[in-house]
């Protein structure tokens, strides 16, 4: 669903505002939602209330959009395995709210799952539940299913729902705010206004040139330009199977704004703002270099477990993904460009379960190539034309390469004469300038510094020997063999 599709739904504007907005779209260029807003149809307040909406919480069981026999069988697997005796405990397993899974315990009770055995105080959610028989073979026939112990999943629609709302393009990204995220690095403002309406249009970027030239830098640096929050579910379930999304390893939670909780919040009585089975998190950044496999792409199932780990670019959703050093991978590159050739141009994957079932998702991502082969070299002209961006990255200019070596000397506390300079550039003129290279020298000479006890400084000798590091076959220009100093 599109920002003009919610719009209506929510009925802020109707369709013919919509085809207004488009037409002056078409005129003055932008956002749809700008303008909207600059034609007073909507606010900015109202346009952010739809675009960075919170999954709603859940008002009774229906709405988790789980069947409740699977809501009830999660439960007596707490229960069974991790020993989960009351509706707190249970609540804080399951993230639901402390009414739902009420009503979950007295359909368990109906159906002798569970009893009561006692209470620690008069509130009802301090009452302690435990297994009956019936209940312990339920547990065990639900764990022969799927061993999944976690949140209770969403919907495929639900999951589909929020990553329409947060897509990637809704935060527009402004040369300030570039220049801000890249303090620090030497970036010419031709590499700025290249990629700048790159990054805006959410789609695909391919940065090539030599190797040493900040690729990787500057993807890992857009990556933290984002700064909307993005809700991502702990799992979802997708015909009668479970699927994990939500990995620590790439998904960073957002500090939560909510004050610590008082001793009546742990006993259920504070209000939770949105549905908790999902984690309000930066958007996701996702890298894989030479050590990615095609099978990363597809759904990983579990034979143990008897669920599925989503697939790298699942995890991207709504955020970036880079495939770092492309064209090193252990498969063919037409074998990568085949399988995301769909998702490029029709902004829809499509994912296969092992029972055969294949389902759909938005494929939101901005997707990032980086390498130092020739693209030309990767994949054929045809290929090439649905990356919408290529950028090339070239080596630093002379200026350049002094201000980058300036700021690293300095962060050392090393000092260098223009002689130096001159020579170091002498040396490497064969090689080509690259930005990697300042910071390789300076450490090189620091840590030989460290080693023999000399102060930190910059001299011919001690750059010989970074230089000799930096290269196998620049000795023979050195002119020497390296000398330890003395």
């Amino acid at each position: 669903m599109q920002l003009g599709e919610m719009l209506v739904a929510k009925g802020l504007v109707t369709p013919a505002d919509i085809e207004a907005a488009l037409a002056r779209q078409m005129r003055e260029g932008g956002r749809l939602g700008e303008n909207l807003v600059a034609m007073g149809l909507v606010t900015a307040d109202q346009i952010a209330s739809i675009v960075n909406t919170a999954p709603p919480i859940p008002a009774d069981l229906a709405e988790t959009g789980i069947s409740e026999r699977n809501l009830l069988y999660l439960m007596l697997k707490f229960m069974h395995v991790e020993a989960c005796e009351t509706i707190l405990e249970l609540a804080a397993k399951m993230k639901l709210p402390r009414r739902l899974v009420q009503q979950l315990v007295e359909d368990a009770v109906r159906q002798r799952f569970i009893g009561a055995t006692g209470a620690t105080s008069d509130l009802a959610l301090s009452t302690h539940y435990a297994l009956t028989e019936a209940g312990r073979s339920a547990a065990k026939e639900a764990l022969e299913q799927s061993v999944y112990l976690g949140p209770v999943p969403v919907s495929l629609q639900a999951y589909r729902d929020q990553i329409d709302k947060q897509r990637i393009t809704n935060e527009m990204m402004y040369e300030e705010t570039m220049r801000q995220g890249f303090a620090g690095l030497v970036v010419p403002d031709t590499m700025i206004r290249r990629l700048l309406p790159a990054i805006n249009a959410g789609r695909s970027v391919l940065l090539y040139g030599p190797p040493g030239n900040g690729k990787t830098t500057l993807s890992t640096r857009i990556a933290g330009l984002f700064k909307d929050p993005v809700y991502i579910p702990y799992a979802i379930e997708v015909g009668g199977q479970i699927i994990k999304i939500f990995d620590m390893q790439i998904h960073q939670p957002r500090p939560s704004d909510e004050p610590e909780l008082s001793h009546g919040a742990l006993l259920g009585l504070h209000r939770e703002t949105f549905d908790q089975r999902w984690v309000t998190c930066s958007r996701p950044v996702v890298m894989a270099g030479g050590e990615m496999t095609m099978e990363m792409l597809d759904l990983q199932w579990n034979t143990e477990a008897r669920f599925y780990d989503a697939p790298l670019h699942v995890k991207a959703l709504n955020g970036m993904f880079l495939i770092d050093d492309f064209g090193r991978q252990r498969f063919p590159p037409n074998d990568l460009l085949n399988r995301f050739i769909v998702p490029m141009e029709n902004q829809i994957d499509f994912l296969k379960l092992n029972t055969g079932a294949s389902f759909t998702l938005p494929f939101d991502v901005l997707l990032m190539f980086s390498t130092n082969l020739q693209p030309s070299d990767l994949m054929d002209a045809a290929f090439l034309r649905r990356i919408q961006y290529k950028i090339k990255l070239f080596e630093p200019t002379r200026d350049e390469y002094r201000q980058i070596f300036n700021a690293v000397a300095k962060s050392r506390g090393l000092q260098f004469g223009e002689e130096i300079f001159d020579y170091i550039v002498e040396m490497l003129l064969p090689y080509g300038l690259a930005y990697y290279q300042p910071r390789f020298i300076c450490d090189h000479v620091v840590e030989t510094c460290k080693s023999f006890k000399l102060p930190p400084q910059m001299t011919k000798d001690l750059t010989s020997e970074a230089l000799a590091n930096l290269y196998v076959d620049i000795e023979e220009r050195l002119g020497q063999q390296p000398v330890p100093p003395h």
